[in-house]
């Protein structure tokens, strides 16, 4: 008779880790700056269609890379939760922690309980009425949640553009230094090659705004923030 197959549970959650960062470690960096009006949230995207940035809730945005299909299904699962939620209590409830919180418990019972972890990471970004109230939030594929201050980078080499970052970044920023920031970080993935406008996804959470803080700027705003700098 043969014996039964066994792994223990340190290395099935090893393989499993390795698995996904394998899977991350495909897709390209994203990187988020907070700027003097607010947070600016850039990815390197030739596709026009399939977002890796987009709107949760008046203040929030959400980021993601890995598998898409899979981010997808949580910026979605994010969107429904921040609607109910606002609408059961009250919009002013619906914080950046509160979302980051629900996406760690979800992400983490996955990572726990399923054979197949989720290839992915996520930020999930709040922006205050003042810079000090911003909000940077990390969420790894195991569940694992860290904040950040200032900027901070997810990807295949995120430890790059991060350290491209620290050494770069300046508080109050205008825009379009800002976006010309995360692009020379993003570049530093990629051989130091030039990421053209029409490459890049740019989002702000813009505190000036009314109502809903969101916008995403188009390719010709890109091109002329990126030509002013």
């Amino acid at each position: 008779m043969p014996m039964p197959y066994y792994v223990s549970p340190e290395q099935m959650m090893q393989d499993k880790a390795e698995y996904a960062r394998k899977g991350i470690a495909k897709g390209r960096s994203l990187a988020v700056v907070e700027y003097v009006d607010g947070i600016l949230l850039a990815a390197e995207n030739p596709s026009s269609s399939l977002s890796k940035i987009s709107e949760i809730y008046d203040r929030l945005a959400f980021a993601g890379v890995g598998k898409y299909s899979e981010f997808e299904n949580l910026r979605k699962s994010g969107i429904r939760y921040a609607d109910v939620k606002g609408y059961t209590y009250s919009r002013e409830d619906v914080t950046g922690k509160s979302l980051a919180n629900a996406y760690s418990q979800v992400i983490g019972n996955i990572f726990t309980r399923e054979i197949k972890p989720l290839e992915v990471e996520i930020l999930v970004v709040e922006v205050g009425d003042t810079p000090q109230k911003n909000s940077i939030y990390h969420i790894l594929f195991d569940g694992s949640i860290s904040d950040y201050r200032q900027y901070a980078a997810i990807g295949g080499h995120a430890e790059v553009v991060n350290g491209f970052l620290k050494e770069q970044y300046k508080e109050n920023m205008p825009l379009c230094e800002a976006l010309a920031l995360c692009r020379r970080s993003l570049e530093r993935t990629s051989d130091n090659k030039t990421i053209k406008a029409e490459q890049l996804e740019v989002a702000v959470l813009d505190r000036t705004l009314e109502g809903r803080r969101f916008r995403r700027l188009q390719l010709q705003e890109i091109r002329q923030c990126l030509e002013s700098v």
